[in-house]
């Protein structure tokens, strides 16, 4: 028996070994025919390049492939050897089909097949409009629904602009590296067909310390660059460096590079990008720069033909307006639609003229559907997720509301304009369910008590008189209750936060988050365990599928369960990106 046991041991110690290599694009790989990707090998150990073996299906990859990969012969992290490593920048397969790679050197081996995809020869839409709203999960667009529209005996009042959106699947969120997720890395699955890991943004998330370094893949922005004369617009409330606006044009393993994002940024020049984030486009001298060089990038955008708008007057003077546009509204994210247009709370004392969301989109539409080739424009309400993180359901919600609003008006535009593709999703979910509602006119002092379940739950009562698609007010008598399944040690207060974003959790001296005090003394409030990591100090995303819906040319394609990177297929396929549109 123990001999038996010391063979399977070794066994399963050279099979471990003969894996050991790393292959860049990884195993199951999509990639459209003609996208310039950069090819990877990391080996475990130091190699010699005469023993590194590479067949493409059963060739010799410099037949199949047309070019010599480079040869690293010590990769380092700080002291620590990692390897050796071959790397091709730029490499592109024209031809649809399966691609078997194989890799080995000494008794590293690997493995991988990629598809490469085609599209139709000719576009099935001149114009898409992708709305993302980050973290958008079911729950919110549920509450969405009934603190904008009501609901009388079991049905709502009112339908949301994307509850008729006709095309419809779930779509798989999960990171290569994690079952969970983040922003960075699902936006850039969206953008470039590619999953990669947490954090990275348009590469492979390779093991070498330089974060800009890592195998590249193309983004959409650069694919419409390539083969089409179409516009590009990124509009987002949140600094327009962040992960989701980012992951339209950048190439990074670390999406904390924002002031690297700035300069992609230019390098591309989308037609119209609107946000927030001034602050890593001043250079490190000015008051308030978040870059740490000399680089003026106000100037260099204004240089290479833009216009500045730096609020909500600005922008819409220039509403009208030919040519290329750069809206920067706030230093960092703009705030959310119920501080900023209700409220007047958070920063809006000192940036008080800050756009919404449908504001900037209207303009980046108006200017966009000018191009006679079309265009492709990115819309994210940045700050569901923003506000749902730290528990914060009412700014979560009600910054929904103002998504579907920007729904609303990507739908009038598609009646104009019927070869416009809609596409309407979230990045990730965050663990949030409606349990009920929380009714101020129980009896007694105990928050908790007032909270109805089932039958006792009834209906709130938000109202919306002016007809503003907003409740005229959250924190009324009956109102909903939202509850997240993970989150830090905090109160919860059964209430709406009216005086500003709610802020769970702060850091002791041992660096640990725990629960804030302030909120201790709130009439009826309750403590709540933490059930994440002290080291986290607001709730996170969930694993669960999101809902994509769409209408329009090439919706047809979305259905079913889908992957993130399959998306990117059916954008790809809907604009023929694999086939060149202009000389």
């Amino acid at each position: 028996m123990r001999k038996i046991f010391a063979a399977l041991v070794v066994s399963t110690v050279l099979a471990g070994a003969a894996q050991a290599a790393t292959v860049y694009p990884l195993d199951r790989a999509t990639i459209l025919a003609g996208s310039p990707f950069d090819f990877k090998v990391e080996f475990t150990s130091v190699v010699k390049p005469e023993d590194v073996r590479i067949t493409v299906n059963g060739q010799d990859y410099k037949t199949a492939l047309g070019k010599e990969v480079q040869f690293v012969a010590e990769e380092k992290n700080k002291d620590k050897l990692l390897g050796s490593a071959v790397i091709l920048r730029g490499l592109t397969l024209a031809n649809a089909g399966d691609y078997k790679v194989e890799v080995s050197a000494g008794s590293e081996t690997r493995t991988v097949t990629w598809n490469v995809y085609g599209t139709g020869a000719a576009p099935k839409a001149k114009n898409v409009i992708f709305l993302l709203g980050d973290g958008l999960s079911v729950a919110h667009r549920t509450a969405a629904r009934i603190m904008s529209k009501g609901m009388t005996e079991g049905k709502a009042n009112g339908r949301l602009a994307m509850d008729d959106l006709d095309r419809m699947a779930f779509v798989g969120t999960s990171a290569t590296n994690a079952i969970n997720t983040d922003s960075a890395n699902t936006m850039s699955a969206y953008m470039t067909g590619h999953k990669t890991a947490v954090n990275a943004i348009g590469v492979y998330a390779d093991r070498t310390p330089d974060p800009l370094d890592d195998p590249r893949v193309e983004t959409i922005a650069e694919a419409l660059r390539r083969q089409t004369g179409k516009s590009i617009g990124i509009v987002a409330t949140s600094e327009i460096e962040d992960a989701t606006p980012a992951a339209v044009v950048a190439h990074t393993r670390n999406r904390n590079d924002k002031a690297e994002v700035v300069g992609m940024l230019l390098d591309v020049k989308p037609e119209v990008v609107l946000g927030g984030g001034s602050a890593y486009f001043l250079p490190q001298a000015t008051a308030g720069s978040k870059r740490k060089d000399d680089k003026d990038f106000i100037k260099l955008f204004k240089d290479a033909g833009y216009t500045l708008a730096t609020d909500k007057n600005e922008l819409a003077a220039g509403a009208n307006a030919n040519g290329l546009l750069l809206g920067l509204f706030h230093p960092g994210n703009l705030d959310v639609t119920l501080d900023r247009e209700f409220l007047k709370k958070g920063t809006v004392e000192k940036y008080p003229n800050q756009p919404g969301l449908v504001a900037m989109t209207k303009v980046a539409l108006d200017r966009l559907s000018k191009d006679q080739d079309g265009f492709f424009l990115m819309v994210e309400a940045s700050s569901i997720d923003k506000m749902s993180h730290p528990l914060d359901w009412d700014r979560a919600v009600v910054d929904t509301i103002e998504f579907d609003q920007t729904v609303a008006v990507a739908r009038e535009f598609q009646k104009t304009h019927p070869d416009t593709l809609i596409v309407v999703t979230g990045d990730h979910t965050h663990g949030v369910s409606i349990i009920g509602t929380v009714d101020d006119e129980k009896p007694g002092t105990e928050m908790r008590e007032k909270v109805g379940i089932y039958a006792e739950a009834g209906f709130p009562n938000y109202k919306d008189e002016n007809g503003d698609g907003y409740p005229d007010k959250i924190d009324v008598s009956r109102r909903l209750f939202l509850a997240a399944n993970n989150g830090p040690d905090h109160y919860e207060t059964f209430r709406p936060k009216m005086d500003g974003p709610f802020v769970p959790a702060v850091q002791n001296e041992k660096k640990e988050y725990v629960v804030n005090e302030q909120y201790k003394n709130v009439p009826g409030a309750v403590f709540v365990q933490g059930n994440i990591p002290k080291s986290g100090d607001s709730g996170v995303h969930s694993v669960d599928d999101i809902v994509l819906q769409a209408a329009g040319p090439g919706s047809e394609g979305f259905k079913g369960y889908m992957e993130q990177s399959d998306i990117y297929k059916v954008l790809a396929d809907t604009f023929a990106l694999g086939s060149k549109q202009t000389n």
